[in-house]
């Protein structure tokens, strides 16, 4: 298997490990605060992928030169979740996740700005195709709330949480000296608790911890193992095999993973006309994955 179809497989599984956090955080969203919620999820996420550097014995000293990267790509992904649960309150999670698939758009600019990745026309057209079909999630085919651009206050929220997501993405590409995946992705995770951990402090000693309900445990255990230490893990592996348009190109699945999480919660499952927002951004992954001129720079 060729280095770049490891990295679709890689956000492939990416894509389907994130849609579980909007359903599953949309649930949780108003029963902690997004800071202490995410602190504690960064911690055991570093945990897991410390366990697995030292199995490995991966560390050297040399990965621990100019910490300052870890610092800022730790804060960039830490801001991202932090608005993200933010949005949940508030927004349905088939329309977060229709927000996210914003992402590549920006992400190809910022590809673009910081490491000159190209994008051709059909990347264009592609990425065009995906946000209409996004924006027509986001305003739940309602055209009258479209043309007025009534946005819902989570929406707006999240999606400069995307804008953070769509900088990492070509930052981490751009910062990285060679360290293993397992390495860099650990010490970006410790940053981004330490991080949290000091500008969450006050919502995590107000947090009622033992008296919080059990699906906020098990929201929090597979946010913390599959939607952090996993995600983290699959991103940095694709990231460095694949032009970030492409990386972030993932993220139009996110919707449809959503909706089978919804159908598998037992929840609402959107209208027929909102599926073809749905429809229209997994044409425009389609479109990019057969788009192989683009530079990976």
């Amino acid at each position: 298997m060729t280095p770049g179809l490891r990295g679709h497989l890689a956000m492939l599984c990416f894509s389907a490990l994130v849609a579980g956090s909007f359903s599953l955080g949309s649930i949780v969203a108003n029963e902690i605060a997004p800071t202490a919620l995410n602190a504690v999820r960064f911690w055991i996420a570093a945990l897991v992928l410390g366990g697995a550097v030292l199995a490995t014995g991966t560390m050297t000293r040399a990965a621990l030169f100019a910490p300052w990267r870890y610092v800022v790509l730790g804060g960039l992904f830490a801001f991202y979740f932090v608005l993200m649960f933010e949005g949940l309150k508030t927004a349905p999670p088939v329309s977060a996740a229709a927000v996210f698939t914003l992402t590549p758009v920006i992400a190809g600019g910022f590809g673009w700005l910081l490491l000159r990745q190209v994008t051709t026309p059909r990347m264009a057209l592609a990425l065009a195709i995906g946000a209409i079909g996004a924006l027509w999630v986001i305003f739940r085919a309602d055209l009258n709330a479209f043309l007025a651009f009534e946005v819902g206050r989570g929406e707006v929220i999240y999606f400069f949480g995307c804008i953070s997501h769509a900088i990492y993405t070509p930052m981490v590409r751009k910062l990285n000296r060679g360290e293993p995946a397992v390495v860099f992705t650990f010490v970006v995770l410790v940053a981004g608790a330490v991080l949290l951990t000091v500008f969450g402090w006050s919502d995590l000693m107000a947090t009622p911890w033992s008296a919080l309900p059990g699906i906020v445990w098990i929201t929090l255990g597979y946010i913390a193992l599959f939607a952090s230490a996993a995600t983290f893990l699959l991103l940095q592996f694709a990231t460095m095999r694949l032009p970030s348009a492409k990386v972030m190109a993932y993220t139009y699945l996110t919707p449809s993973w959503v909706i089978g999480w919804e159908m598998a919660l037992g929840n609402a499952v959107p209208s027929a006309l909102v599926w073809v927002g749905v429809g229209l951004t997994i044409v425009a992954l389609g479109l990019l994955l057969r788009d192989d001129d683009a530079t990976a720079v």
